[in-house]
């Protein structure tokens, strides 16, 4: 993704200022004894999911590669987890490269418009599998995906030649776009599998449309 995107000032309000996920507010409710589940949130942006799992007193890590996204989650967070913590468990890192963390590490990984961001179907390629890895088995990924119907600026996407799933036409330059069959069926290579049927949705917006697939999978 483009790091000078996602490090504007205006970008990281705008993330940051939007409510928490109500798929993510709803899932929340069937967990009984929250401090004993571990949840990632992968590309944790402006924090506003990262905040309301700590509030909700699970056992929150969060990444993105931006450091100015990075540093503004830690700076929600801190008041209710402890400065020390928050530079802890929130950090800067790549989605694809998920080292840093153990096999079966997270009971719930929540990557919501993460993914598309993605530069190259390899890359995508790595971020899932890293995802899938470090996910317990049973374990539940809430993702959010671009599809090709996306247009967010006005003028529509374009898809890169000799490029597989890649278009060109996204607010910070390209990303993998999938709609949802072809995401059911890319991400069932890495043992996930729908725990709901994943659906597409359609929003119109003041330039163009956010056209992505809401989906739930599970790692058999």
């Amino acid at each position: 993704m483009s790091d000078s995107f996602w490090e504007r000032p205006e970008i990281v309000e705008q993330f940051a200022s939007r409510a928490p996920d109500h798929r993510l507010v709803a899932l929340l409710d069937q967990y009984q004894t929250p401090a004993d589940v571990r949840v990632l949130d992968l590309g944790c942006a402006g924090g506003r999911n990262t905040t309301l799992l700590a509030e909700r007193g699970f056992d929150v890590w969060a990444l993105d590669s931006s450091a100015r996204m990075v540093e503004h989650t830690r700076e929600r967070v801190a008041p209710i987890l402890g400065v020390d913590a928050a530079r802890q468990r929130v950090r800067i890192v790549r989605m694809d490269d998920l080292t840093t963390f153990n096999d079966g590490t997270f009971a719930l990984v929540v990557s919501l418009g993460v993914f598309h961001n993605a530069r190259s179907w390899p890359e995508w390629e790595r971020a899932v599998a890293e995802t899938a890895r470090v996910l317990e088995g049973g374990g539940l990924l809430l993702a959010n995906q671009f599809t090709p119907e996306v247009d967010l600026t006005g003028e529509g996407v374009r898809a890169v030649t000799g490029e597989r799933h890649v278009y060109e036409g996204l607010s910070d330059g390209r990303g993998v776009l999938l709609d949802a069959d072809d995401l059911d069926e890319a991400i069932a290579q890495f043992g996930l599998f729908p725990a709901t049927p994943s659906q597409t949705v359609r929003v119109e917006t003041e330039h163009g449309r956010r056209v992505s697939v809401n989906a739930l999978y599970t790692r058999k």
